[in-house]
């Protein structure tokens, strides 16, 4: 069975990660994908972190399935073919500075005039009007200004950005249910295309807000406790490593308790969870010896114990410990290809599980320009090939 997106054709202009992350989640949904490069050194997410062969893990996970043209932009017969690749486009994304696609004759009204059902994305780091517009917005900067570090900020009140790129992939997962939305209404609802504007800024604040701002959304709050509920969150440490536990909900605290060997879970200050808002300082000291506790054994016999208890708790893992996981072997998540270049590869599947029309992991990320030649040929240009290259205009 096809994935959801079978059929959807979307000619991806986007660099780095926001933008590619977003289209890359629909090609693993099915849709058909023209990535649209320029010559050289291509998309510049081909050149960070880990690569190996020409191409970075970054590249794979944001590009898998999809084809490249590597196509010159500056020449008009550049723009040209652009123009007829967004013909037959169910969605066109871009993610370059606001007014730059505008001045290179690609902007939403230019695509809209040969495809008024086009939708349109945008993708920008401070939105497209106001002061910052044309401020540069990399992750961690957008990470700091949207509260996003200052969320972090533990006791200590020191903000910490989160090490690896969170803002880009908060506004991938934005964008990409924007479009589907967009796509559903255009098509269930006759509501016609339309440009969808999607910043970095906006969508971290909104996701910073949901829990971490708590202060700001009620403005009769009196300020007794952090905006963020999660402020005072930290990994446990035990004899021999690391684990976590959430005493949230008031069996979650007995299970804890109970599974360390602690007593006192059962007290009037703390044993249900408006007693724990009004008495916090004793609940304060009941996590301190259950933490002194926890020093005292090891990662093994603390997890054992919560665990028989029911408690939400669980062990700290990096992604070299994943592939054998029980859990994570159980449900199939890793799965292995060869890339034509890079070689063996490991790869999460696509996390959405639709009952009918499943997702898939997409195939090799394309090299730069590979599937020039086929994707001119699909817009009847096949014959126009060895000049187009020759001047300059595709590679």
């Amino acid at each position: 069975m096809a994935g959801p997106l079978e059929g959807i054709k979307v000619v991806d202009l986007t660099i780095a990660l926001s933008g590619p992350f977003c289209i890359g989640i629909l090609s693993d949904q099915g849709a058909s994908v023209v990535k649209v490069e320029p010559p050289g050194i291509g998309d510049i997410g081909r050149w960070v972190g880990v690569a190996f062969g020409g191409v970075s893990a970054m590249a794979q996970m944001a590009n898998r399935g999809k084809r490249s043209i590597a196509l010159n932009l500056q020449s008009d017969e550049g723009r040209a073919i652009l123009i007829d690749l967004a013909r037959d486009a169910d969605v066109f994304a871009q993610n370059f500075r606001p007014g730059v696609v505008e001045r290179l004759g690609v902007g939403y009204e230019d695509i809209r005039a040969v495809n008024p059902e086009i939708i349109y994305l945008s993708i920008s780091g401070f939105g497209a009007s106001g002061p910052y517009a044309s401020k540069s917005a990399y992750d961690p900067v957008v990470q700091a200004y949207a509260g996003l570090a200052s969320a972090q900020a533990g006791s200590d009140a020191q903000p910490q950005l989160i090490r690896h790129t969170a803002a880009d992939k908060i506004t991938s997962l934005t964008a990409s249910q924007a479009v589907t939305a967009a796509l559903y209404a255009r098509d269930a609802r006759a509501a016609g295309g339309q440009h969808l504007e999607v910043s970095m800024l906006e969508s971290v604040v909104q996701f910073v807000w949901a829990d971490a701002a708590g202060n700001e959304v009620l403005l009769d709050a009196d300020g007794s406790q952090p905006s963020s509920f999660s402020r005072d969150q930290k990994l446990w440490k035990t004899k021999d490593g690391w684990i976590i536990a959430a005493p949230t909900g008031d069996k979650d605290v007995e299970g804890i308790c109970k599974g360390v060997g602690v007593d006192g879970w059962d007290d009037d200050k703390v044993r249900t969870m408006l007693a724990r808002r009004a008495n916090p300082e004793a609940f304060k000291e009941l996590l301190r010896r259950v933490l002194a506790k926890v020093e005292t054994l090891s990662s093994a016999e603390a997890l054992a114990g919560m665990e028989r208890e029911g408690a939400p708790c669980g062990a700290v893992l990096a992604p070299a410990d994943l592939p054998d996981d029980p859990q994570v072997q159980a449900l199939g998540m890793l799965e292995d290809s060869e890339h034509p270049a890079a070689g063996p590869m490991r790869q999460p599947r696509p996390a959405p599980r639709f009952g009918t029309t499943p997702a898939q992991t997409g195939g090799p990320a394309p090299t730069l320009g590979q599937q020039t030649d086929e994707i001119l040929a699909e817009i009847g240009r096949g014959d126009q090939v060895a000049a187009l290259r020759e001047a300059g205009v595709v590679a």
